[in-house]
């Protein structure tokens, strides 16, 4: 009896920990963002490591000498930077990993990954206004479980959290 206890609790509190990480921007801050081409390394904080296709660099804003390394953001589209129409995806976030520095000449607060900024909006944008805030709880291991973070209910209808193993 008392392992079916702990199986409950155990979901209560990764259900509690998604609604945290899934819930909207509250105390975003903004600013523009751009993003780069692949291969994603090497970069300033982790030199030859990958960390997969969901990475950012950030400019002198948030890189604190170097103490953005590895926070993760929580980054979604709130419109164009320029000319082109309606860039923005949705409402879609993407959660990102701080892995390099954007040098002076940065166009943008933060430097996404291809990937990601075609999660949020259309490339052909090329730079865009965002909302952004550090994502505090652990996050995702897979690129396709952090793409969902924009459609949660979709992951839901596919998984349950019981089975969910790309958490961490």
């Amino acid at each position: 009896m008392g392992g079916r206890y702990i199986g409950i609790e155990m979901k209560v509190s990764l259900s509690v920990c998604m609604i945290l990480c899934l819930t909207s921007i509250v105390h975003a801050d903004q600013g523009k963002a751009v993003f780069f081409e692949p291969p994603y390394t090497p970069s300033a904080c982790y030199g030859t490591q990958s960390y997969g296709n969901m990475v950012a660099g950030v400019s002198d804003t948030l890189w604190n000498n170097g103490r953005a390394c590895g926070k993760s953001y929580r980054v979604k589209c709130i419109g164009g930077a320029n000319e082109a129409p309606h860039p923005c995806k949705n409402g879609d976030t993407a959660v990102v990993k701080v892995v390099d520095y954007c040098k002076a000449g940065c166009q943008g607060i933060i430097n996404l990954s291809k990937h990601a900024f075609s999660t949020i909006a259309d490339p052909d944008a090329g730079i865009i206004q965002v909302e952004f805030n550090e994502a505090k709880c652990k996050q995702f291991a897979s690129t396709d479980a952090v793409a969902m973070l924009g459609r949660p209910s979709q992951h839901f209808q596919r998984n349950s959290l019981s089975s969910n193993s790309n958490l961490y």
